[in-house]
């Protein structure tokens, strides 16, 4: 028994489309795999805890946590630049573009300040040279800031990070050294 071309060409079509979504279904299980290991990279003993309760980053490194700050406010202050860089260019507003400059330079300021003390734990914790210690921080912090797709995400998130300094800043001040991240 021959079948109907329509039927094997149906078939076919079904095939192919259940291959494509089958594939990308692992693909992006293969992605939320790879942020979940980047925010869970293995512990070292010599690393130092965040004991904060009830805050999103108790018991994790503090170098963790300060560099997912870090790209949290990174991504923040992109998300302003292009707004500004709109405001400026393709839909002109000098008022906009003031309050998105100012905000975007708010924003870098504290990215700097959460990967300096980032980086300041991995010195002193794991004896890491100044490199060493940045391409260590720089996969937790880009893994951070990307999954942030808007200005509204990217202040959500940044929302328990001041706290995160101030824990810091009274457990470790040689570490938290900067009273800019302290408001958000």
């Amino acid at each position: 028994m021959r079948l109907p071309r329509r039927v094997v060409l149906l078939a076919a079509t079904l095939a192919i489309a259940a291959a494509t979504i089958s594939a990308a279904e692992a693909a992006r299980r293969a992605k939320k795999q790879d942020e979940a290991a980047a925010f869970a990279i293995p512990g070292d003993k010599r690393d130092r805890l965040v004991a904060a309760p009830g805050t999103p980053f108790n018991g994790r490194a503090y170098w963790q946590a300060t560099a997912q700050c870090g790209g949290i406010y990174f991504r923040l202050n992109t998300l302003y630049s292009e707004a500004a860089i709109t405001a400026k260019v393709i839909k002109p507003d000098p008022a906009a573009y003031t309050r998105f400059s100012k905000e975007a330079e708010g924003a870098s300021t504290h990215a700097t300040t959460f990967f300096e003390a980032s980086e300041q734990f991995l010195v002193a914790d794991r004896k890491l040279a100044r490199q060493e210690a940045v391409l260590t921080y720089d996969a937790v912090a880009h893994t951070a800031g990307d999954r942030l797709k808007s200005v509204e995400a990217a202040l959500q998130a940044s929302k328990p990070c001041p706290d995160l300094y101030k824990v810091c800043r009274g457990a470790f001040p040689q570490a938290c050294t900067a009273t800019a991240a302290l408001t958000n």
